[in-house]
């Protein structure tokens, strides 16, 4: 059991750094940088089960909280966690929720179910997102429509998100099973029964 917890604890760590490394490496657009988040964000639920999967995001939104310039192209703070773009952050951890739930969900997967997953977490990302992008404008005396904000910040990323949702379909394809063996859990029933018979074993 205290194993399990340690197992559990050090990965939640290494994805939370992850996310800390990768997340401000950004390619500067307005108003909303591509950045590498998304796909940490996507492996994290491609691999972790969904009752862990949105704790790293968390910790990665307090880290930037305290000052570490953890988000894109190195700022940090209440100025971005408030700003008009705050809302895709936020939405990370509802895009790694639904993705981590989808997966657990269906549990015999092909590989088609990651990148249905993946697909799934962009929409609340961008649907939280777009909502708080409306209403801050709205609320700063600029005004702005759906339309406007649908080409501001959605249509001009669709296609680096679609890389980074086959990116991470191949990694997380590749390493669910292992990571899962290591972790003594899985959401297969060939695996679950292969573990049971293992445990019985010994």
């Amino acid at each position: 059991m205290k194993r399990s917890i340690t197992k559990t604890l050090t990965f939640l760590a290494l994805f939370t750094a992850l996310m800390c490394v990768l997340s401000p490496f950004a390619i500067p657009m307005q108003p909303v940088p591509i950045t590498l988040a998304t796909l940490v964000v996507y492996i994290i639920a491609g691999l972790l089960d969904y009752k862990y999967a949105a704790i790293p995001v968390v910790l990665y939104i307090l880290i930037g909280l305290m000052g570490v310039p953890v988000f894109s192209n190195g700022t940090a703070g209440l100025a971005v966690l408030g700003g008009p773009t705050a809302g895709f952050i936020y939405g990370y951890i509802l895009g790694a929720l639904a993705e981590s739930l989808l997966l657990h969900f269906f549990k015999e997967k092909k590989w088609m179910v990651y990148p249905i997953a993946m697909v799934v977490a962009t929409i609340f990302i961008y649907a939280f997102g777009l909502t708080w992008f409306m209403i801050y404008m709205n609320n700063s005396g600029k005004a702005i429509t759906f339309g406007a904000a649908l080409m501001a910040c959605v249509v001009p990323f669709l296609l680096g998100d679609a890389i980074k949702i086959i990116a991470a379909s191949s990694v997380c394809i590749s390493l669910r099973k292992h990571f899962e063996r290591y972790m003594g859990t899985s959401l297969d029933k060939e695996d679950d029964k292969e573990i049971e018979e293992k445990e019985e074993d010994k």
